[in-house]
């Protein structure tokens, strides 16, 4: 089970630009904002566990 916390780089439309805050080299991650909260703003962490994500 994949549980990592993530921060909001980018708002892009419909999607958000999500970078891993433990791996730091990887790409961004393209996430659909229909998936994550509502209330998410760039700059904010993300906690992602069980296949969904929550603020922290």
């Amino acid at each position: 089970m994949l549980t990592c916390d993530y921060k909001v780089i980018s708002i892009d439309g419909d999607y958000a630009h999500l970078q891993r805050i433990d791996q730091t080299d990887e790409e961004d991650k393209l996430v659909a904002r229909a998936l994550l909260p509502e209330e998410i703003y760039e700059g904010c962490l993300l906690h992602y566990e069980w296949m969904q994500y929550s603020m922290m």
